[in-house]
C-alpha cells in the first residue's frame, strides 16, 4: 500500500511512548504525513483536556477525535468542533442499572468541558498527577449530557466486566475498554472512533480503502476493522492483534512510525 490519503492512530498504547510522550522520531514521522499531503487524524479515547502535549509535538496541527468519538477537536484552536453526547436520562438510566447489578460500581463522567467523579472512582492516568475534578453525588453526576461515561471495579478483569456492561445497558449505551484496568468506557448508542473517523473521510471524499489506521485495545477495534488497512502494535490487546491485517513494532519501538517511514519517507 503506497501513499494512504488518511493516517488514524490511536495514541496512548499506540503512538505515545509508555511514558505517554511524543518521541522525536514519532514527530518526525507525523510530518511525512501531512509533506505528503495526507491527512493526520488522532482517534483516541483521551478527552480534549489530556490532549495538550500532543498537540504541542505536532505544532497544533489537524483534527484528533477524542472519548472514543464523541468529540472532534480542533488541534489548532484546541476548540470542540462536533460532539455526540450521552443525555441526562439515558445516562441516569444506564448508572442505575449498572449499580443494581453490581453495587460496588464507582462512575465518572467526562463532559464537554470538564470530568466529575464519584468519591470512590479511583483516579488513573493523567488524572492521579493533576488537579482533577470535584467528587460529586449520583444525581448531579447524571445530571447534565456527557461524551463519555465510566464504570471502574476494583477487582474484576477488564474483558469480564465489558461482557457484564454490554448484557445490561447495551442497549442504551456502546461499551468498550482501554486502560488494562477494569475500566469500562460508556458513549452514546452507535458512537464509536469508526463512526467518527468515517464521517471525517466521507468530509474529505476518502474512502476506507484509503485509510491506514493502528491501534492497540478493543476501543481502536471498530476503526481498525474499519479501515482498509489496519496495524497493531507488538504489544496489543490478543484481540486486536487477532483482527488486524498487520502488525508493527511495539509502541516504545516507535512501531507507528517504522510504518510511516516505509509509507511516506
Amino acid at each position: 500500500m503506497v501513499n494512504p490519503r488518511l493516517v488514524a492512530t490511536d495514541l496512548d498504547g499506540t503512538a505515545l511512548r509508555s511514558d505517554g510522550t511524543v518521541s522525536p522520531r514519532t514527530a518526525a514521522a507525523f510530518a511525512l504525513v501531512e509533506q505528503a499531503g495526507a491527512i493526520l487524524v488522532f482517534v483516541t479515547g483521551r478527552p480534549p483536556r489530556w490532549m495538550s502535549n500532543v498537540a504541542g509535538a505536532v505544532r497544533h496541527r489537524g483534527l484528533a477525535i477524542c472519548a472514543n468519538g464523541a468529540l472532534v477537536y480542533d488541534l489548532h484552536t484546541e476548540q470542540i468542533v462536533e460532539s455526540h453526547l450521552i443525555e441526562p436520562k439515558v445516562l441516569s438510566e444506564a448508572v442505575s442499572r449498572l449499580r443494581d447489578r453490581l453495587p460496588e460500581l464507582s462512575f465518572s463522567v467526562e463532559y464537554e468541558g470538564g470530568f466529575a467523579h464519584e468519591s470512590g472512582f479511583r483516579l488513573g492516568g493523567w488524572d492521579s498527577r493533576e488537579v482533577s475534578g470535584p467528587h460529586v453525588g449520583p444525581s448531579t453526576l447524571t445530571s447534565q449530557p456527557c461524551a463519555k461515561l465510566l464504570a471502574f471495579h476494583h477487582s474484576m478483569e477488564p474483558d469480564v466486566l465489558h461482557l457484564v456492561v454490554e448484557e445490561v445497558v447495551g442497549d442504551l449505551v456502546t461499551a468498550t475498554h482501554s486502560s488494562g484496568r477494569a475500566l469500562i468506557e460508556m458513549s452514546a448508542q452507535g458512537v464509536t472512533k469508526a463512526t467518527a473517523l468515517a464521517a471525517l473521510a466521507r468530509h474529505h471524499l476518502i474512502g476506507a480503502g484509503q485509510v491506514v489506521a493502528f491501534g492497540d485495545m478493543p476501543n481502536d477495534l471498530p476503526m481498525l476493522n474499519w479501515a482498509g488497512t489496519s496495524y497493531a502494535v507488538a504489544n496489543a490487546h490478543p484481540d486486536v492483534l487477532a483482527a488486524v491485517t498487520h502488525v508493527t513494532a511495539a509502541n516504545d519501538d516507535d512501531g507507528v512510525a517504522q510504518i510511516l517511514e516505509k509509507l511516506y519517507g
